[in-house]
C-alpha cells in the first residue's frame, strides 16, 4: 500500500476532536463543489466572451478579463483533484485503478497558483481604482492599457515564482509490481515537507497578510468615496439637475461621475467577494501561526479539515460569483450580454 495512503486512513482512524463535526462539513460541502465549479466555468467563459465582444480598452476591463482567465484555469486545474476528493470522501470504499494522488495532487499546486494569480488581479484592481479615485489627476492617466497588460504578465511570473517551492514537490514515477511485474505510475513526493514550510511562511504567511491588508485598505478608500459621491448627489436637487445636460455629466466627489461611480462599485463588490472568500484562509494561516501542530496529523487534524473545507468551498465561490457584480453594476456588459443572447436566441 501506497505510504501516504496508509497514513491517510491511519488519520481517518484517530479518535481525535471533531471527528463527526468533520464528516458532516465534508457531506454537506462535498456535493455542491462539483455544482459551484460548473456553474463558475461556465461564468467565467461568458464573462471572458463578453469582455473580448465589449472590447478591452481600459485597465478596468484588461483586469477585469485576466481576472475572469485567471479564475477559470483555477476552476479547470482544480476539477481533478475536487472530483478524487468527492469520491473518497462519500464513496469511501471504492478502489482506484490507479494512484489516487495522482489525480488529488497532481495539478493542485499549478491550480492555487492561478488562484494566487487571481488574487493578485484583484488586488490590483483595487489598488489602480483606488489610486484613480483618491488622486485622479495624478493617477489617471498613468494606468493606461499597455501597461496595466505588463502589470498582468508580471503578476504571472511573480505567482509562479512565490509556488515554486510546492511545485517542485509532485512528480510522476514508475513502480513495478514484483507479482505481475506491471509497472504503474504513482506520484512521488520529493522534499514535501521542507518544501511546504517554505511554501507555509511565504504563501500562507507573508503574502496572504499584504494581499488582505491592501484589499481591506482599498475597500475602504474607495467605500468612503462612493459615499462622499453619493452625499453630494443627494444634495442636488430635483430642479437643479434638470437645468441643462451640462449640470448633469458635471463631475462629482472629485471627478466621479455617474458611470466612474457604477465602476467603483463593481471593483469595491468584486474586493468584498476577495476579502470575504479569503477570511477563512487568513483565520487557518494565523492559527497555523499560534499552533504548529495545526495540520500535522496530531489533536487538532479535524478541526484543521473542517477548515480547509470551508477554504475551499470559499476559493471556488471567489472564482465563480464575480459574473453577478459585473451584470448588476455594468451596463455594458449587461448590454454585449443581452445582444448575444439575442442573437443566439433567433438563431
Amino acid at each position: 500500500m501506497n505510504q501516504n495512503t496508509s497514513k491517510h486512513t491511519d488519520i481517518f482512524a484517530t479518535p481525535f476532536p471533531y471527528l463527526s463535526e468533520f464528516f458532516l462539513t465534508i457531506k454537506i460541502l462535498a456535493p455542491l463543489w462539483p455544482a459551484i465549479i460548473l456553474f463558475g466555468v461556465i461564468s467565467n467563459i461568458t464573462n471572458i466572451v463578453v469582455f473580448l465582444k465589449a472590447g478591452a480598452k481600459d485597465n478596468v476591463t484588461v483586469l477585469l478579463l485576466c481576472l475572469a482567465m485567471s479564475d477559470l484555469v483555477f476552476l479547470i486545474l482544480i476539477t481533478p483533484s475536487t472530483c478524487s476528493y468527492v469520491i473518497q470522501a462519500l464513496v469511501s470504499s471504492y478502489s482506484w485503478p490507479f494512484d489516487y494522488f495522482i489525480l488529488h495532487y497532481l495539478l493542485y499546486w499549478p491550480a492555487f497558483t492561478a488562484y494566487d494569480l487571481s488574487a493578485f488581479i484583484s488586488v490590483s484592481l483595487g489598488v489602480m481604482r483606488c489610486a484613480c479615485v483618491a488622486m485622479p489627476l495624478k493617477f489617471k492617466l498613468v494606468f493606461t492599457k499597455a501597461r496595466t497588460i505588463k502589470w498582468v504578465m508580471f503578476l504571472v511570473i511573480l505567482a509562479v515564482c512565490l509556488r515554486i517551492p510546492v511545485l517542485s514537490i509532485n512528480r510522476i514515477s514508475w513502480r513495478t509490481d514484483s507479482q505481475t511485474n506491471v509497472s504503474s505510475p504513482y506520484l512521488k513526493a520529493v522534499n514535501n515537507r521542507y518544501m511546504s514550510h517554505i511554501n507555509d511562511i511565504i504563501n500562507r504567511g507573508i503574502v496572504i497578510y499584504i494581499l488582505y491588508i491592501t484589499m481591506v485598505s482599498c475597500v475602504i478608500i474607495l467605500t468612503f468615496k462612493l459615499y462622499q459621491a453619493s452625499k453630494i448627489r443627494r444634495s442636488y436637487t430635483t430642479e437643479q439637475l434638470k437645468v441643462s445636460d451640462k449640470s448633469r455629466n458635471k463631475p462629482v466627489a472629485e471627478g466621479l461621475h455617474s458611470k466612474d461611480m457604477q465602476v467603483v462599485k463593481s471593483v469595491v463588490l468584486v474586493c468584498i467577494i476577495f476579502i470575504l472568500s479569503q477570511l477563512t484562509f487568513l483565520l487557518t494561516s494565523t492559527t497555523r501561526l499560534i499552533r504548529p501542530d495545526f495540520d500535522n496529523g496530531q489533536e487538532l487534524v479535524y478541526l484543521f479539515g473542517i477548515l480547509s473545507q470551508i477554504n475551499r468551498t470559499c476559493s471556488y465561490l471567489n472564482a465563480s460569483l464575480n459574473i453577478f457584480v459585473y451584470y448588476s453594476y455594468n451596463s455594458k456588459y449587461r448590454s454585449v450580454l443581452h445582444s448575444l443572447v439575442s442573437v443566439k436566441g433567433r438563431k
